[in-house]
């Protein structure tokens, strides 16, 4: 049995504006070698809500699906399906917490599971979902406490 990916940080930043930065802002600070694609011109999209999509669209306008929205409590809790560059068959579920630690910063909670239905492939997938969390979270810390960290934010979209 594949043990789930468990990812805890510290953000310099509100649990309202790192929920934001995930989520309305992630096409801010989802890097290029994280899409399908691989188009530095991709934007990524995340959906507000319970159903909404996950997925990046490209110049020519054609989108490829990563996953949809399963839990959407802001600030403090999202959950997805997730299946970037896999049929949605093959999704596994994340969870992301955004957690108060004082007046001025969020510890980031992530726990990904769901490897073990992918049979044969679980412990390759876990391993490289473990690579990519690591590439892809120092983006999302420094967009989280970039100019804008203290300051109000509009309602994630």
């Amino acid at each position: 049995m594949s043990e789930p990916l468990r990812l805890t940080f510290p953000v310099a930043c509100p649990p309202a504006h790192a929920f934001q930065v995930w989520t309305a802002r992630i096409a801010a600070w989802w890097p290029a070698d994280h899409t399908v694609s691989g188009s530095a011109e991709a934007t990524v999209v995340l959906e507000a809500g319970v159903g909404g999509r996950i997925y990046e669209r490209v110049p020519d306008g054609s989108e490829h699906l990563w996953g949809e929205v399963t839990v959407w409590e802001p600030p403090h809790r999202l959950g997805y399906r997730w299946h970037l560059g896999q049929p949605a068959s093959q999704a596994t579920d994340v969870e992301v917490r955004f957690d108060p630690l004082g007046a001025s910063q969020t510890l980031v909670a992530i726990v990904h599971t769901g490897f073990d239905q992918l049979g044969s492939s679980s412990a390759t997938a876990r391993a490289r979902n473990a690579a990519g969390w690591q590439g892809l979270l120092p983006h999302f810390t420094a967009a989280a406490v970039g100019a804008d960290a203290s300051g109000p934010d509009r309602e994630a979209q």
